[in-house]
């Protein structure tokens, strides 16, 4: 007898799972299968990104789902159009060999007519992202008035990306006799308040420790400056030639140039962010999936949906604002059994950011060093070593050359042929680092040295003043769902946020600027019964210390704090002095640009620095925040 059917799955849903090669459960869902099946109870379940959540709550449905009815009677809520995409599917292979279950995914960036027509053919499962919800809900094309179930996956993404009223809406819009699944990797105060406002006594389920990261995944983390970080990061990669990586970046233009760059260099490399169409998105994660690329640069955002097992290392470019996408990010390694390492590229002035991150995710990070060109010389020829070795000759082919190789070879001795072997594979790699400077050193006296000088700002941003701050308890998360509430465009750049006492500061895509302090006149927006008033600023270039800009002259309503000086209001804003690709890494000697695999020319020009630079924000406490709303 399956094991599925021992928690009390059908024939037709242990049968699909076989044809997936499923064999037995995993932990969350041997607890969860069973205890949706039994009882009506909410649910309020944690596990780990990887562990089968989808399995865990979507089989369950599949069992007790009324396949005669033409009514909508599952809503599953995710946080991108990527895991909805994902989600869905998985659904229709579980149900494979169950006649009339109909499945609709609805997401932005799609035809809303042909999802309209899906629900309208008599959808009962519903997989979608909240803003397209909440559409098709005033729309009156969804009808949740006969939901049974309600599914939150990865709530804590959903909430982080600024959704929270839109969970409102499309809660308030289901019967109250519904059931409540909550599935996250991570439980910060805000999913738990959900739990609190819309589950009645759920039943909790643990995978693992709830909060902590997974023991298979070991953390370290490598001193960097902003010259050396891209120099780092690829030595990283040439030190671990069977890398399989997801490399993280904060938004969607850097994301773009580390890809752009590792490409130009000769690495097997693809970026993955929200500028690229629905269609790029699906071939890079599809090439991905199958091996065809080692190192994906992602945005977080961009990354939600894609589910592979093997990764062997999760590189974060720069810290994550919020401490839950790093468990999010590091969880995406160490899974099926196997072990991963999360590596963070930090600069001393960012080192303090990983004691609330060890204090969070259970685990001690360890300090790597940087490695030295010799050190990746000797593992990289050895691995070439190894594939001579390893290599199939066919003998039929090659014999009738082997007489005139051996009176062209003739007089050279067994030394000799390697020696040359070596240098023909070998050579550009052996040239790139022969001189290459230890960034351990570089990366310890740039940091001190650049600290205090002029930095500068985004100029692809334009920043606003906001009448509210944490006196009125304004958090990131409240002020991007605010921001998102005035419909400016679909797909808003979001930059720094700086949520200060009485007043604080945001950005968006400066494309955007008069139609933001418009739509915030006009929709006379209130925060916790405050009249919002939302004014453009001045960004200016600020030393160590300095004001980080000042606001425009013009009319102000609402302010509690009226006439006052604001020279505080910018807190730190640390950033690189200049954009590291203006110069290149002069001092970096000849680290420039050998890429990590043998056999492809390599660019000898252009292994320049990150550009931007740092961007840490006026409140650490609060991880202010770079997110886009991708929905």
């Amino acid at each position: 007898m399956s094991i599925f059917k021992e928690l009390g799955l059908n024939d037709e849903i242990a049968n699909a799972l076989a044809d997936l090669g499923y064999k037995e459960p995993t932990q969350i869902q041997a607890s969860a299968i069973p205890q949706i099946i039994k009882s009506t109870d909410d649910l309020k379940a944690f596990a780990q990104t990887g562990t089968g959540k989808t399995a865990a709550f979507s089989l369950p449905i599949l069992q007790l789902l009324d396949t005669n009815s033409n009514q909508a009677q599952a809503i599953i809520l995710s946080p991108t159009r990527e895991l909805a995409v994902q989600i869905g599917n998985n659904i229709r292979e579980f149900a494979k060999y169950q006649k009339g279950v109909k499945v609709a995914t609805v997401y932005g960036g799609a035809s809303i007519e042909d999802q309209i027509r899906q629900i309208k053919r008599g959808a009962q499962i519903i997989v979608g992202t909240p803003g397209r919800t909440c559409d098709l809900i005033k729309r009156r094309a969804l009808n949740l008035g006969q939901i049974q179930w309600v599914v939150l996956d990865e709530a804590d993404e959903m909430l982080n990306m600024g959704f929270k009223d839109e969970l409102d809406k499309i809660l308030d819009a289901t019967p109250d006799s519904k059931q409540t699944m909550l599935f996250s990797a991570t439980f910060p105060r805000e999913v738990e308040a959900i739990a609190r406002n819309y589950m009645t006594n759920p039943v909790e389920i643990t995978s693992g420790e709830k909060n902590k990261g997974t023991e298979n995944v070991s953390h370290e983390f490598y001193i960097v400056n902003d010259r050396s970080r891209y120099l780092a990061l690829k030595r990283i990669a040439d030190i671990n030639p069977d890398i399989y990586s997801i490399i993280f970046c904060r938004t969607r233009r850097e994301t773009q140039e580390v890809a752009d760059k590792l490409i130009k260099d000769g690495y097997s490399a693809e970026a993955l962010h929200g500028d690229l169409s629905q269609a790029q998105r699906d071939s890079v994660m599809q090439k991905f999936r199958k091996k065809h690329i080692q190192l994906l640069v992602a945005t977080d955002v961009a990354a939600r949906g894609l589910d592979v097992s093997e990764l062997t290392h999760v590189i974060n470019h720069k810290l994550p604002d919020q401490i839950e996408s790093y468990t999010h990010r590091s969880g995406r390694t160490g899974r099926a059994g196997k072990k991963g390492i999360s590596i963070a590229l930090v600069t001393r002035r960012e080192k303090g950011k990983l004691f609330p991150i060890e204090k969070k995710i259970g685990r001690k990070f360890t300090e790597g060093k940087i490695p030295t060109g010799e050190e990746i010389c000797q593992i990289q020829l050895m691995k070439l070593i190894d594939k001579v070795k390893a290599i199939d000759v066919s003998d039929t082919q090659i014999n009738e050359f082997l007489p005139s190789i051996h009176e062209t070879l003739e007089g050279m001795d067994r030394d000799e042929l390697i020696k040359r072997f070596v240098s023909l594979e070998f050579n550009a790699f052996l040239n790139y680092y022969k001189n290459a400077p230890d960034l351990n050193n570089e990366s310890a006296g740039r940091d001190r040295e650049e600290r205090g000088r002029t930095r500068e700002v985004d100029e692809n941003m334009s920043r606003f003043f906001i009448n509210i701050g944490r006196r009125d308890g304004l958090r990131p998360a409240n002020l991007i769902g605010l921001i998102n509430d005035q419909k400016i465009t679909n797909n808003l750049q979001i930059g720094q946020i700086e949520i200060l006492d009485s007043f604080s500061f945001f950005e968006v895509d400066k494309v955007f600027t008069e139609e933001t302090v418009t739509s915030f006149q006009d929709d006379k927006a209130e925060f916790n019964g405050r009249t919002v008033n939302v004014e453009i600023t001045e960004k200016k270039r600020t030393g160590r210390g300095g004001s980080g800009g000042g606001r425009s002259r013009g009319r102000r309503e609402g302010g509690r704090d009226g006439g006052r000086d604001r020279n505080d209001r910018g807190g730190d804003r640390r950033r690189s002095p200049r954009s590291d690709g203006d110069r290149g890494d002069r001092g970096a000697g000849g680290d420039r640009g050998a890429g990590a695999r043998f056999g492809r020319n390599r660019s000898e020009r252009s292994d320049r620095g990150d550009r931007g630079g740092e961007n840490r924000g006026g409140d650490n406490r609060e991880f202010s925040s770079r997110r886009r709303r991708r929905d």
